[in-house]
């Protein structure tokens, strides 16, 4: 059987040690313990077959099947059978039965074969029988009396041995009871007065370690066995070989292989295994067993006293419950809640649904009496079925309000969808609830507003749903008619004799024209002098904090694309990103984190985006696709392309796009930018056909639209079909984005920066003048915003079509600023241009040392296209290098491979350099060579950076400076 026997070297030793000493007139009692599926039997079995054992007399037995009668002596019937003294007239002539032993007949005889019952006043003989027939034993060879699940052995069995071993003196004597710590002795007070004894020796069978677990699932599937599902099957295991080797045959029979996307399966197997045990085991136990189960599966995770109230039962008996549940692995070991979610399933199909529904409502009353948060109650609350009742519909409205707070709008819509079932008339409920929509869905959010507008007779409840009809469409773009309902609205408000006080109706006339403001700003993003002119009144005084947020986050990236000032574009972004007090909206913060981005501001924009993603917005209301998450994870791609880590820019951007389903969600139309993203991030890796495909399946956006997306998509096809080497049709698209933005007066240098490969394919053409007028536009650009990235990018584009040495020199400049910005990728580009213009000027070891560099540079960030071409002019140039391909582990040297390797392996500096026959100091250098490549840091995910580059790992793996 696999895993027999791994990894217990170290109790095998003890228990031959305690052999040896036995063998040697010195008794013991070993004490080996451990849960089932442990090894205890697998050990015992090693031991027996030892060297140790085999000049022994060997007894073993088990004490959960030796007798029907366990309370007379069953556990002695079962260690002595070996020795035939049960048989037919064996025990009138047998020779160990000679003088006093003969009194232990009545134990080796059950009642009905002829022993006689024993009582306390005839226990001694007995007793003194059974010690005497040992010591005929001992008087031939050393013996080993072995028991089995001595946990069930009866009373008379455990009085007996401690008998024998208080009278071992200097017998030849071994005794070995094997149990199970999960499980209750069958005669307590016996087995506390063995475990007392001064011999005994105790040896606890603990979980196998990771290493261990692994050489077993080397046992159960041939070949190599990947250690990220060694490490997922030992922690599902618990370390418990008997699980897993049950996890692992199911695991082998339902065709999984052991890999990184296998560990994956691993925790669902292993909760199938023990929830298909669950119908039977709660069938075999008392009904107070079910009761208990039944609570823990409907409350979760709770105290007893809550447990035993929804059950009905005391909190002894919960807690008896929960030790028959944990030793059937069916709840956690440390705490009151399930071991899995198919062991809960398990549980509940066991429930009709009118019951279900009758404990899940006083659940929700328990919790709510107990003063838990509303949100926790309301949990409960959702998963019934009909229309809620009054005092529902109360804690579901509370429940929204906080999780609208906290920033889970996908929990409050589902609140707010059961309150309108019950009052569909409720208009704040209304309003919550499109709010909420927005952050998951816009388009379902504006349905939901636009129906309500037309419902809306009030002219104030109407004012109130135009403001969030405006800041919704904010997402879409879809300003047009969110001018024309504010129009109304406020004309409405104005011409209206509206009752009640005047501060109310001017904050209402306010926000209106605070929402106008907002959507004009979005929609003329435009010409410089006009945004301007309303960026000064935008965040200043808007009535409202989610107003402040969006007019914040509006401003500031007006402020980057005008191209002026990156101070007051970060000081308006962290106006959304730092300000205490309510969350802003996942809007608000992508909206900052672009702007951020283009200030070279990218650990804060990564920042902004994650607060977005952390949100857990799985999706709107039944768990569908999430726009907002969708557009962060668009944007995040961006920004790590930007930083040189390509990997996780690709895990983000095939995220996006698994997020947004093609034919948009709410009936709207589905967002190009993860499809953008996702091209963008191929294109870099050289997987060209595929980005093409993707860009090929995106409708245009159109120029007056999503003016950036259009742009993001111009300058998205102009690189691939550079990199195709269609240099006419990307000049074409590029110079198409650089007269679309002059006209919207987009003068952002890096925000799709079609000037710099202009001026590159213009000076390949031979058309030098238009290519300088190129790169002296976006020089300009670049000296007015006076980013390192933008002042770098400047330098390259000029340096590359500058012949000579002051070529050289601009290059050099490029470089250095470069180096000092977070855009790895660009500064990669611009040491593979340094080296090639140092080729061409005839300087081949310049040349060498900067296209390496651009090679290593552009292989760590997961640049393949760049790092090839780097690779080519190193090989023109007279220097070395492997194939680049999809292994990072292609750009180390031999030596600082085996480094790796070896460090992969677990082995420390000094082992390494033992190995290696070099210094300590020497490895350590290696390894910092090996980091810097491999782009991790230290040996935190060496293993993903060397076998699995496009394994989103690089949340782990920390960008090296």
């Amino acid at each position: 059987m696999p895993g027999a026997f791994t990894g217990r070297a170290d109790e095998l030793e003890v228990l031959n040690g305690r052999a040896l000493a036995a063998r040697g007139g010195r008794p013991g009692l070993v004490l080996l313990s451990g849960p089932a599926g442990m090894g205890r039997t697998g050990l015992l079995r090693e031991f027996l077959a030892g060297p140790q054992c085999r000049d022994m007399t060997v007894l073993h037995g088990s004490a959960s099947g030796g007798s029907a009668d366990p309370t007379a002596y069953a556990g002695v019937r079962a260690l002595l059978r070996p020795l035939g003294l049960s048989g037919p007239d064996g025990h009138d002539t047998h020779p160990l039965l000679r003088g006093s032993a003969r009194h232990a007949l009545p134990a080796l005889l059950p009642a009905a074969d002829g022993g006689q019952p024993v009582d306390a006043a005839s226990a001694y003989p007995v007793l003194h029988g059974l010690y005497s027939l040992v010591r005929h034993l001992t008087a031939r060879r050393p013996v080993a009396l072995v028991l089995d699940d001595a946990h069930a052995c009866d009373e008379h069995s455990l009085r007996w041995l401690d008998f024998l071993l208080r009278r071992a003196g200097e017998l030849p004597l071994l005794v070995v009871l094997a149990h199970r710590t999960e499980a209750e002795p069958v005669a307590a007070e016996a087995w506390a007065g063995l475990c007392a004894q001064h011999l005994a020796t105790t040896l606890a069978l603990g979980p196998l370690s990771g290493a261990d677990i692994g050489c077993i699932a080397r046992q159960v599937f041939p070949g190599p066995v990947d250690p990220a599902f060694t490490e997922r099957l030992a922690a599902v295991s618990g370390g418990n070989p008997g699980t897993a080797v049950s996890l692992l045959r199911e695991l082998r029979r339902d065709g999984v292989s052991p890999d990184a996307e296998g560990a994956s399966r691993v925790a669902g197997i292993g909760g199938l295994l023990v929830a298909r045990a669950v119908p039977e085991l709660l069938d075999t136990q008392a009904p107070w067993v079910r009761d208990v189960a039944v609570a823990i599966a409907v409350l979760g995770e709770d105290s007893v006293v809550h447990l035993g109230a929804l059950a009905g039962v005391s909190g002894m008996l919960v807690e008896d419950a929960l030790t028959v549940l944990r030793r059937a692995e069916a709840v956690a070991p440390d705490r009151p809640a399930l071991a899995h979610q198919a062991v809960r399933r398990a549980v509940l199909d066991t429930v009709d649904a009118d019951r279900l529904a009758e404990l899940r409502a006083r659940a929700a009353l328990l919790l709510s009496d107990a003063g838990r948060p509303a949100e926790e109650v309301a949990a409960h609350l959702l998963l019934l079925p009909g229309t809620p009742e009054p005092w529902m519909v109360t804690l579901l409205r509370a429940a929204a309000e906080p999780a609208d707070g906290r920033s889970a709008p996908d929990t409050a819509v589902r609140y707010l969808h059961r309150v309108l079932e019950a009052e569909p008339g409720d208009v704040p409920a209304r309003l919550r609830l499109a709010v909420a929509q927005a952050e998951a869905d816009p388009f379902a959010a504006l349905a939901q507003l636009r129906g309500a507008l037309d419902a809306a007779t009030d002219v104030r409840t109407r004012a109130r749903f135009a403001v969030q009809h405006a800041t919704t469409s904010l997402a879409v773009q879809g300003t047009f008619a969110a001018v024309r309902v504010l129009d109304e609205a406020l004309d409405a408000l104005r011409a209206a004799r509206l009752p009640g006080p005047d501060a109310a109706h001017r904050e209402l006339t306010n926000r209106l024209e605070a929402a106008r403001l907002l959507v004009e700003c979005a929609h003329s993003g435009a010409a410089a002098a006009p945004v301007r002119v309303r960026l000064a009144r935008l965040p200043a005084s808007f009535p409202d904090l989610a107003m402040r947020h969006d007019g914040a986050a509006l401003a500031a990236l007006l402020t980057a694309l005008d191209g002026c000032s990156i101070r007051r574009t970060v000081d308006h972004a962290r106006g959304v990103t730092d300000t205490p007090g309510a969350a802003p909206s996942g809007g608000s913060l992508i909206t900052a984190a672009l702007a951020l981005g283009l200030a070279d501001e990218s650990e804060g924009a990564l920042g902004a985006l994650n607060r977005v993603l952390a949100r857990g917005e799985g999706g709107g209301e039944g768990g569908g696709p999430s726009w907002t998450r969708a557009l962060a994870l668009s944007q995040r791609a961006l920004v790590l392309r930007g930083l040189g880590r390509i990997p996780d820019a690709l895990a983000d951007a095939r995220a996006a796009v698994a997020a947004l389903p093609e034919d948009g969600h709410g009936g709207g139309a589905p967002s190009p930018m993860p499809r953008l993203a996702l091209a963008s991030v191929l294109t870099e890796r050289g997987e060209l056909e595929r980005a093409e495909e993707l860009l090929d399946g995106i409708e245009p956006p159109a120029p007056d639209g999503a003016c950036l997306e259009y742009h993001l998509h111009l300058t998205a096809r102009a690189r691939l079909r550079w990199a195709a080497g269609d240099g006419g049709t990307a000049l074409r698209l590029l110079q198409e984005s650089g007269r679309a933005q002059a006209q919207a007066g987009l003068a952002n240098p890096v925000f799709a920066p079609w000037w710099i490969g202009a001026s590159r394919i213009l000076a390949v053409l031979g058309r030098t003048d238009e290519a300088l007028e190129a790169a002296a536009h976006g020089g300009e650009l670049a000296r007015r915003w006076g980013s390192a990235r933008a002042l770098g990018l400047a330098a390259l584009a000029r340096g590359a079509i500058t012949p000579g040495a002051p070529g050289v020199e601009l290059l050099t400049e490029a470089v250095e600023l470069l180096s000092s910005s977070p855009a790895r990728g660009d500064h990669a580009r611009a040491e593979l241009v340094m080296g090639r213009a140092l080729l061409a000027t005839g300087d081949q070891r310049g040349a060498r040392e900067h296209l390496r560099v651009a090679a290593d540079l552009a292989r760590s960030c997961g640049a393949l296209a760049l790092a090839r071409t780097a690779r080519r002019r190193l090989i023109t140039a007279g220097g070395r290098m492997r194939e680049i391909t999809a292994s990072r582990a292609d750009i180390l040297t031999d030596t600082e491979r085996r480094v790796a390797d070896l460090a992969v392996a677990g082995a420390s500096n000094r082992q390494i350099a033992t190995s290696l026959f070099v210094t300590v100091r020497t490895v350590e250098t290696h390894l910092t060579s090996v980091y810097r490549k491999l782009g991790v840091s230290r040996r935190v995910g060496l293993a993903s950076a060397l076998h699995n580059p496009a394994a989103p790992a690089g949340r782990a793996l920390a960008r090296v400076p």
